[in-house]
C-alpha cells in the first residue's frame, strides 16, 4: 500500500512539474481597468494591440500564440532578433487608430489592449471576443501585468521567473546607489529635446531607480511635456538622458548654442540610451535594463560597463533566446 501511495505521489509530482495540474478553467480575472474577465478555456490565438505586451509575450515564450499584432512591427529591433516571423503577421492598428475589422478577422480568443481602449474592449466583448486591459505604467504596475498575462495564458512560472528577475535588478540597482550622492537626470523626449518627461511618467521611477532625482519631478502630466530653453537652464540637471528611439543625437544639444550654459552640456554628460534592442526606457520586460543603463551613466564607479554589457546578455539569452552581439545586423 505506502509503495502504491509513493508511485502515485511521484506521478502527481509529475504531472504537476509539467503543467498538468494547472489551475483548471474557466479562470476569472481582473485586469488593470479594474473588469473581471472569464476566460472559460486556455486561450490559444492571441492578438496583442500594444508593443509593450507583445514584448512580454515573447519573453513569456507565447510568440506561436499571437495571430496579429501592433502596427509598427517592422521598426522594433527586438522582434526582429527574437521573434521574425512576427512581422509577418496581420497588424490592428495602434492605440491611435486601432482597427477593429482587422482584430475580428484574426479570429481569437483573447485580445490584449492598453487600458485607453476600454471602448474598443467594449465592442470587442460584446462581439464575444475576451479582452484584457493592460496599463504597466510604473516598474509595480509591469510586474503585475506579467502576472496577470501569466494567469490569464497559463504561463504563470515564466511569469514569476521574469518579476522575480524585475526585483532583483531593482534590488541591485538599490543597493548599489545606497548613500551615494543623487545625482539630477532630465530624460528629454523622443521626439525633441524641448520635451521630457514629468514626474508622472515611467521614465521618472526609472531615474529614481537608478539612484537619481528626476529634474523635472515637480512638472505634472502623464505624457512628454514641452519646455522652453529657459526652463531647461533653469532645471539645470546634472545629466541630459536621450532615449532610445529619440529623432535627435547628443551631438544636437552639444552643439546647440542655447543649450551651452547647462552643467550637463558643459560637463559632457549628454547619453543616449542604446537602440539596437527596444525602448529601454518604456515600460517593457527589457525596460528593467534601462535602469541598469542609467545607474551605469550616472553612478559609473560603482556599476561598471563590463557588468552591464554581461547583464544586458544573460537577460537577452534567458528571456528572448537570442545573443546580444545578433543586434548589430538589426540597428
Amino acid at each position: 500500500m505506502r509503495k502504491r501511495l509513493c508511485a502515485l505521489l511521484i506521478f502527481v509530482l509529475v504531472l504537476s512539474s509539467c503543467g498538468v495540474l494547472a489551475e483548471e478553467y474557466p479562470r476569472t480575472l481582473t485586469d488593470q481597468a479594474g473588469r473581471e474577465v472569464v476566460l472559460e478555456a486556455e486561450p490559444q490565438r492571441v492578438v496583442s494591440g500594444y508593443y509593450i505586451s507583445t514584448s512580454a509575450c515573447i519573453a513569456l515564450g507565447l510568440k506561436d500564440r499571437l495571430v496579429a499584432i501592433e502596427t509598427g512591427a517592422q521598426k522594433r529591433n527586438i522582434y526582429a532578433l527574437a521573434a521574425p516571423e512576427l512581422m509577418e503577421l496581420p497588424n490592428v492598428g495602434s492605440a491611435k487608430a486601432f482597427d477593429l475589422e482587422a482584430c475580428v478577422a484574426a479570429e481569437p480568443d483573447l485580445v490584449i489592449l492598453p487600458k485607453k481602449l476600454a471602448d474598443q474592449a467594449e465592442t470587442l466583448e460584446k462581439l464575444g471576443i475576451h479582452v484584457i486591459l493592460v496599463y504597466p505604467e510604473s516598474h509595480e504596475q509591469l510586474s503585475d501585468m506579467l502576472t496577470l498575462l501569466g494567469q490569464a495564458l497559463n504561463a504563470e512560472e515564466a511569469a514569476a521567473a521574469l518579476v522575480d528577475k524585475y526585483g532583483e535588478v531593482l534590488n541591485q540597482a538599490e543597493v548599489l546607489a545606497a548613500g551615494a550622492d543623487r545625482p539630477t537626470a532630465l530624460m528629454l523626449g523622443n521626439s525633441s529635446y524641448l520635451t521630457c518627461a514629468p514626474g508622472g511618467m515611467y521614465q521618472s521611477t526609472l531615474i529614481a531607480a537608478a539612484g537619481g532625482e528626476n529634474a523635472a519631478e515637480s512638472l505634472e502630466g502623464t505624457t512628454w511635456t514641452e519646455v522652453s530653453y529657459e526652463q531647461l537652464l533653469a532645471l539645470n540637471p546634472d545629466f541630459l538622458l536621450i532615449p532610445s528611439e529619440a529623432a535627435y543625437t547628443a551631438e544636437d544639444l552639444l552643439g546647440d548654442a542655447q543649450l551651452a550654459a547647462l552643467d550637463a552640456v558643459q560637463n559632457r554628460r549628454v547619453y543616449a540610451m542604446p537602440s539596437e534592442y527596444e525602448a529601454w526606457d518604456s515600460p517593457t520586460p527589457s525596460g528593467i535594463l534601462g535602469v541598469l543603463w542609467t545607474l551605469h551613466v550616472l553612478h559609473g564607479d560603482l556599476y561598471s560597463e563590463e557588468a552591464l554589457k554581461q547583464q544586458v546578455s544573460d537577460f537577452y539569452q534567458t528571456f528572448y533566446g537570442f545573443a546580444p552581439e545578433d543586434a548589430a545586423d538589426h540597428s
